[in-house]
């Protein structure tokens, strides 16, 4: 497997947030992200970063990005693994990763919305020190919304 930073406006990248929506409508009875729209441009330095896993035969497999939320603070957006793909650690690779990349771009810490129906995710970002913070609009307005916040480590 390798990693490295891809455009959210690629083919493979649409294809993967595509999967990662379409599994969150069926998840949640036809609702996915509520969120701005997603731009190629939020994921370009110095605001964002999206990456992409690919396995040793070029699949694009997982993904996830970090854009600005504001001046200190990145957001986590579009975290995903293919379900085969699932149980490998692949998940939390990237979020070290998306972590180690929103230092380099200067934030001090990350957000994320994530839905209280994803166990697996919850476990991932509590399991890697993220704490529920009260959930930012327009993830407020929404009672399966679940909002986290993790300070990021000084780069060394």
């Amino acid at each position: 497997m390798r990693s490295g930073p891809e455009p959210f406006d690629s083919p493979d990248v649409r294809a993967l947030t595509d999967a990662q929506q379409a599994e969150m409508r069926g998840l949640y009875d036809g609702e996915a992200d509520i969120g701005p729209a997603r731009e190629a441009s939020m994921f370009v330095e110095p605001d964002g970063v999206f990456l992409v896993v690919r396995d040793d035969d070029g699949t694009a497999v997982a993904c996830g990005g970090v854009a600005r939320f504001d001046e200190m603070r990145g957001e986590l957006k579009r975290m995903y693994v293919l379900p085969g793909y699932r149980g490998r650690g692949l998940g939390r690779g990237v979020l070290v990763e998306l972590e180690a990349e929103a230092r380099r771009l200067g934030y001090t810490s990350l957000v994320l919305e994530t839905g209280d129906l994803q166990q697996e995710a919850l476990g991932l970002y509590e399991s890697s020190g993220y704490a529920r913070i009260p959930c930012y609009p327009p993830y407020d307005s929404r009672a399966l919304s679940l909002c986290f916040e993790k300070r990021l480590p000084p780069l060394e």
